[in-house]
């Protein structure tokens, strides 16, 4: 219980002191996401990148010095619980009219749990849920911008509204066209909404700030008409010639899924209310998670913490076991799952086979570059969390012994508040979106095979599996990943038969490697031989040795030597390697291709 008097002054000046250190991250990250208008009217793509990559590092920031003016100036771990539950409700007192009170209490738990005990992680002393609502807030202020602008055509002004909704957006670069750019929206636009009536409520509501993202702005928003919601997003880019153009319309929740994906980068916008943002796509994407949408937006910490509420949740509203995850196992990652829950759980592992020249730093360095690079739609994000707690009730005993045996520094069974109910304790845990491995998803369909009317079905499974693999190692190529082991088992099928790579431990920049061709043999007895002969570098890549690995099956040779042989040769990968080190920033679209506007010159790409 809390005590009835809040008589601590102490108490007040920590809890002042939480929110100045709170109000002092979201300005600076709010300053940083509204940079990037100016980074992509100026063009300059490496600085959006590395900014992209610097902002992930403010939160852990802040709260470091957060904590440190805390001890400093308190003596915070040294305080009597009653401060610390006091401190709480005075933190709750400073969230009224805040319009960030979510991300505050998420940064009030952040610091509390580093400065306290484990054991005293109640729902005194931190916030296990919401305790001000974020539904409708809004910025009162006179100059404010409000969360989505809503605009109120007929069909005869329909190509001047789009006009007003692009130049409101104030954008300091010359479009190359914009009346012919709107007239091929207003075409995409009239296709969906054919020969409907406009009913009274017709209206197109727009966010107020651009997407940013890599060489990318997006224009998102919705139609509404009658009782029908159409999600729409508009893609700025730059053109060939330097100049601004809309380089397509895409409409629906799947082409949303796919532009706001797990599996890639976050994006940059400024926003004075991201609840208000998150409601908002919520009602243009309802299939997904509140928790992906806040990552989406680089807000990640809220993503964490969302994601760790709905997990508790899940699991008081189920009784299956975590068990070994299904398919090959990995020689560094122990992964397991819950089948209910549509996620799977990776512990690094305390030892590796001979052939495995890694260590646990290696590896957590590896995933931080993942986080922290363009995915572009071919890396599934992680949630890392460290400590964390599962009934001991759901292990499988299977699972149990796994871990045991391979992880045993990253596990602890106890019963630490002493209620008789057991904890499994993980260190250290990567948790990613769950997926349907390619091998998995390959071998299902030659099962498929030779039943009489599946057959064209499962053929064009395969053809459609083999196609996106290839074309997910190229997208990664293009952002200077090189996956190292590309075996099929470390790729995973999405809900919309989207190929994701997520086996980190062996990733390398494509730039730090070295591709060639293997040479040739100096004598019978080198041709002969079944040792290699040559010497190989420590990053020397041979990609013509890819084919035994990966091609064993005529199905699945026929199919890749037809779309992606390019990718055996070492002149494929040393002319990319060479084009990034010169500073291209290749484009890597987050939607189909086809769905460009027609004639559309190609994008800039230095």
């Amino acid at each position: 219980m809390f005590p009835q008097h809040l008589d601590s002054p102490q108490a007040y000046s920590i809890a002042k002191a939480m929110m100045d250190g709170f109000n002092r991250h979201y300005q600076l990250f709010r300053t940083e996401s509204a940079r990037a208008k100016h980074r992509f009217e100026t063009a300059d793509w490496h600085g959006q990148q590395r900014a992209q990559r610097e902002r992930i590092e403010f939160y852990g920031l802040r709260v470091k010095e957060c904590v440190s003016r805390l001890e400093k100036e308190f003596k915070a771990g040294s305080q009597p619980m009653e401060v610390w539950q006091q401190a709480k409700l005075h933190y709750i007192g400073l969230l009224v009219d805040h319009h960030q009170p979510e991300l505050a209490e998420t940064f009030f738990n952040s610091v509390t749990t580093k400065i306290l005990h484990r054991t005293h992680f109640q729902n005194d002393f931190i916030f296990v849920r919401p305790a001000v609502s974020t539904e409708y807030i809004e910025n009162d202020e006179p100059a404010a911008r409000p969360t989505y602008r809503a605009y109120y055509p007929t069909r005869e002004n329909l190509h001047d509204t789009i006009i007003r909704v692009i130049d409101n957006f104030q954008l300091r670069r010359e479009f190359c066209d914009l009346p012919r750019d709107t007239r091929f929206v207003l075409d995409a636009f009239n296709a969906r909404l054919g020969e409907a009536k406009l009913r009274a409520n017709f209206q197109i509501q727009v966010l107020t700030s651009l997407f940013y993202r890599n060489k990318g702005a997006y224009v998102v928003g919705k139609i509404i008409n009658g009782f029908n919601e159409v999600p729409f997003a508009l893609p700025i880019l730059h053109g060939a010639d330097g100049k601004l153009l809309i380089d397509a319309a895409l409409f629906g929740e799947d082409e949303l899924l796919a532009l706001f994906s797990f599996a890639r980068a976050y994006f940059m916008v400024d926003m004075e209310v991201p609840s208000a943002y998150v409601q908002f796509l919520r009602s243009l994407m309802p299939r997904k998670p509140r928790n992906e949408i806040y990552n989406a937006l680089g807000l990640a910490k809220q993503g964490k913490t969302l994601f760790y509420r709905d997990f508790l949740y899940h699991l008081k509203h189920s009784s299956d076991k975590f068990r070994i995850a299904p398919g090959i196992k990995g020689m560094v990652m122990l992964v397991f799952d819950l089948p209910s829950f549509p996620y799977v759980f990776k512990l690094i592992k305390d030892f590796y086979p001979p052939q495995k020249d890694t260590t646990r730093e290696q590896i957590q360095g590896k995933y931080l570059l993942v986080k922290q690079h363009d995915r572009v739609g071919r890396m599934a994000d992680t949630l890392e969390y460290s400590e964390v707690a599962f009934p001991r009730a759901r292990f499988d005993e299977a699972l149990i012994d796994e871990i045991r045996q391979f992880a045993p520094s990253q596990l602890e069974i106890s019963d630490r508040d002493g209620d008789g109910e057991e904890e499994v304790i993980l260190k250290h845990v990567y948790i990613e979106r769950r997926m349907i491995p390619l091998n998995i998803y390959l071998q299902e369909a030659f099962d498929a095979l030779g039943s009489g009317s599946d057959d064209d079905k499962a053929q064009a499974q395969i053809e459609r599996a083999v196609i996106e693999y290839g074309n997910a190692i190229k997208d990664l190529v293009a952002a200077n990943i090189f996956p190292g082991d590309m075996l099929w088992k470390n790729f995973g099928v999405t809900r919309n038969a989207k190929v994701v790579f997520y086996d980190y431990d062996e990733i390398e920049y494509i730039t730090d490697c070295n591709f060639r061709k293997v040479p040739a043999p100096r004598n019978e007895e080198d041709e002969m031989s079944g040792e290699i002969w040559y010497s190989v570098g420590p990053r020397d890549v041979f990609p013509e040795t890819f084919g035994p690995f990966l091609l064993g099956n005529d199905r699945v040779r026929g199919v890749f030597m037809k779309h992606h042989a390019d990718l055996l040769d070492a002149a494929f990968w040393q002319g990319h390697k060479e084009r990034i080190a010169a500073g291209h920033v290749h484009d890597v679209f987050p939607y189909d291709p086809q769905k460009r506007f027609p004639s559309r010159p190609a994008p800039a790409q230095a």
